[in-house]
């Protein structure tokens, strides 16, 4: 279950073997059913959790019942509402499985431990922190300033097979349309 792991931290960082038997005790393996939610709005987010398998979504919904995705977390990706997991308050943010998925959960405190001894993983969330901001400011700055159907294609094209496993309302809300705008932009592009 681990060998995903290793290699994404190794597409980053190099981590030895022995470094890396070492990390693996602090992850909990978690499978985690479609529909079901690791983490609750309200509720500190007390793990970081990184997708062996399946897909995950993290999302609010505002006081108008409006829901916000803000993440897709894939195989591959790292989940969690990062503000919450680093200073134990209350989560704003839903985590929920839109598939099967095979987690690797790690907690706050066995984070600050395995940074402190393995200093090479330090330096790989660091890079990884680093990113996230990165991407989050691109994505940011593009929803200010480029259409709606940009958003659609860039997103296709980011993401592909997405609008084969995620619902359709999702997609609207992840790039900030309605559901109906969406159906227009999905059939402009269709007859182009």
């Amino acid at each position: 279950m681990f060998e995903f792991l290793q290699n994404k931290i190794n597409d980053t960082i190099i981590i030895s073997d022995q470094e890396f038997e070492h990390a693996k005790t602090f992850f909990m393996p978690k499978k985690l059913r479609r529909k079901r939610f690791l983490l609750q709005e309200g509720d500190p987010c007390v793990y970081t959790c990184f997708v062996e398998k399946g897909l995950l979504r993290s999302f609010r919904i505002d006081d108008k019942g409006n829901e916000h995705i803000l993440q897709f977390g894939m195989q591959g990706w790292w989940v969690a509402d990062l503000y919450s997991f680093l200073t134990g308050e209350a989560s704003e943010y839903n985590i929920e499985a839109l598939e099967d998925s095979e987690l690797l959960l790690i907690t706050k405190p066995s984070w600050d431990q395995l940074l402190s001894e393995l200093p090479v993983l330090e330096r790989y969330f660091r890079i990884l922190i680093q990113n996230n901001l990165i991407a989050t400011q691109n994505r940011l700055m593009r929803n200010m300033t480029i259409t709606a159907e940009q958003r659609y294609t860039n997103l296709l094209s980011e993401f592909p097979g997405i609008s084969q496993r995620v619902p359709q309302h999702m997609i609207a809300s992840y790039i900030g349309v309605t559901r109906e705008t969406l159906s227009r932009l999905r059939s402009q592009i269709s007859h182009q």
